[in-house]
């Protein structure tokens, strides 16, 4: 094993569901452009591309056939070994199967798990009852895919001990910390100090702030000592006012602020010795 003590993973969140053309040009919709990102985020340093899927006019979907198509062309890509993070959210409005049917089928190394429910303030409630919850622990675990527990406030971790013990999740967990979302915990560096501290011994962890937060909370996050997640999804500027031209810039710059820290951006191999996955071969 190498040593990885200097060795940070970054996450690239490619489109999510929210972010629109509209808002920056750049979001991807298609499986293609989807794919294309996803490779060019792995040759700036990337190890992991979350991935969610778009209808042709951008609206969320859980279309398993546009998600195979995605997946199927980032796998195309000669040599990128990058590890795949299929999201379990999509919409609010989607059933539990139409969610965890696509990570079944395409065995993605890492699936969201988004801890609880939230009310996303005047938009909608996004819904993760203890019914989904535990469906999705269960098929995760029986497709072995590593769950990246999303944590939006700090009831959500206490979520997840309790699952913990009742076998719902298996330690040591994985969590990505995600501040400055709508009926969430803001993004604050006191906020991510005191959600860090709150994490089980062992798990290993990311962080990423939502827009005006995303630099701040990459800054604090490294100086914490954990990962990283940049992207489209969560921040659609390189600076106030001037919108990023790709997910592959907002890569670029993570590793510059890793590197000012003497630290490198960790390959996929390494990422998956760092949060225990099982790479899958096909």
């Amino acid at each position: 094993m190498s040593d990885l003590k200097n060795k940070r993973v970054i996450t690239a969140a490619l489109c999510g569901s929210w972010p629109t053309k509209d808002m920056n040009p750049a979001v991807p919709y298609t499986p293609e452009d989807i794919a294309r990102e996803a490779y060019e985020c792995w040759q700036a340093g990337a190890a992991i591309v979350h991935v969610h899927v778009r209808n042709p006019d951008g609206t969320p979907s859980t279309d398993f056939n546009l998600y195979k198509e995605t997946v199927d062309r980032i796998r195309a890509y000669k040599d990128c070994d990058v590890c795949i993070n299929i999201t379990s959210s999509g919409s609010v409005d989607f059933g539990d199967e139409e969610r965890i049917y696509p990570l079944q089928q395409l065995l993605p190394e890492l699936a969201s798990y988004d801890a609880g429910t939230l009310n996303w303030q005047n938009r909608t409630v996004f819904m993760n009852p203890p019914s989904f919850l535990e469906k999705l622990g269960y098929a995760l675990q029986e497709s072995n895919i590593k769950p990246e527990i999303e944590i939006f406030d700090a009831g959500m971790i206490y979520n997840t001990i309790y699952y913990m013990k009742k076998g719902v999740l298996k330690a040591p967990c994985h969590y990505q910390i995600v501040l400055g979302c709508a009926g969430g915990m803001t993004n604050t560096v006191e906020n991510l100090v005191y959600l860090k501290n709150l994490l089980p011994e062992g798990s290993t962890w990311a962080a990423c702030g939502i827009s005006s937060g995303h630099l701040p909370i990459m800054m604090a996050t490294i100086a914490l000592g954990g990962h990283l997640r940049v992207g489209l999804e969560d921040n659609l500027y390189m600076d106030k006012g001037v919108l990023a031209k790709s997910n592959a810039q907002l890569v670029e710059r993570a590793v510059k602020a890793l590197r000012l820290n003497n630290l490198e951006p960790a390959t996929p191999d390494e990422a998956r010795q760092i949060y225990g996955l099982t790479r899958k071969v096909f």
